[in-house]
């Protein structure tokens, strides 16, 4: 299952997710972006539950320029 919150957060964070102990992935959104910059946040984290990032054995800077 997959939670989306938005959060206050730096601008210069997007979002970001964090899978919890349930198997679930929590996404938190920046809730300053625009509705835009929300919606394509939004997409990339999903990409990176849709490609199981978070059990891949490489630096998050590496795994980010393949998404």
């Amino acid at each position: 299952m997959i939670h989306i919150r938005e959060i206050k957060m730096p601008l210069t964070v997007r979002a970001f997710t964090v899978p919890d102990s349930n198997g679930d992935y929590n996404i938190y959104i920046n809730m300053d972006l625009s509705d835009e910059a929300k919606k394509k946040s939004l997409d990339h984290e999903k990409r990176h539950i849709q490609n199981n990032d978070f059990s891949k054995d490489a630096p998050a800077h590496l795994i980010e320029k393949m998404v």
